[in-house]
């Protein structure tokens, strides 16, 4: 897939302020500071599209990108972020949670995780409600490029096992936003998630 045309179309606190538009969404979602906004950049060849910062839980709004007018990117607010008072934490779970139960349009979530440590209690207790709701999703292991190859082997054979326990046959893309790898594999699976809506809309008709 070729991304031509990424424009911000606006921040939510909940599902009653997207966009006007209806599309596709395709979420991204991680703990606070996993690089996710890094990677949103990447993937559609902006270098500031999303708001990076060395701070994490910069992210507090839920962000709608219309990709090529056909779609969206969806970046959500980072959960964990421990430095947040229990107040700011209650209140982007509560988005988060808005979000995932209530969107519609939700085709996909896209959860990343940092390849250079082990799955956190936090992502295996998200990772299975998602499952449990049915959701479709995608784990992206973020930040490869720290790593060295047999390093990575090692990670991807952990996140396999540790996810596949919580849901079978999870696919599990590695990236990193420097070197830009596995961009080409999640927009590829976004573009097929695409065509296989569009052909059973066409065959219901």
């Amino acid at each position: 897939m070729i991304i031509k045309t990424a424009i911000f179309q606006g921040s939510s606190t909940n599902v009653t302020q997207k966009p006007k538009l209806r599309a596709p969404e395709y979420a991204f979602i991680g703990r606070s500071n996993v690089g996710k906004s890094s990677l949103i950049n990447m993937l559609c060849g902006r270098k500031d599209l999303a708001k990076t910062s060395s701070m994490p839980g910069k992210t507090i709004l839920v962000n709608h990108f219309l990709i090529n007018g056909k779609w969206y990117l969806v970046d959500l607010p980072g959960y964990g972020f421990a430095k947040a008072s229990k107040k700011a934490q209650a209140t982007l779970k509560a988005m988060i949670e808005d979000y995932v139960s209530h969107s519609e349009e939700l085709a996909r979530l896209f959860i990343l995780i940092d390849s250079r440590h082990e799955l956190q209690e936090i992502d295996r207790s998200f990772i299975t409600a998602v499952a449990g709701a049915g959701i479709p999703f995608t784990v992206i292991l973020t930040k490869c490029d720290k790593l060295s190859k047999a390093a990575l082997d090692r990670s991807m054979e952990y996140m396999t096992e540790a996810i596949g326990a919580i849901h079978p046959g999870v696919s599990i893309i590695p990236a990193s936003s420097e070197k830009r790898t596995g961009r080409e594999e999640i927009l590829d699976e976004i573009e097929a998630d695409l065509k296989s809506a569009k052909t059973t809309a066409e065959d219901k008709r």
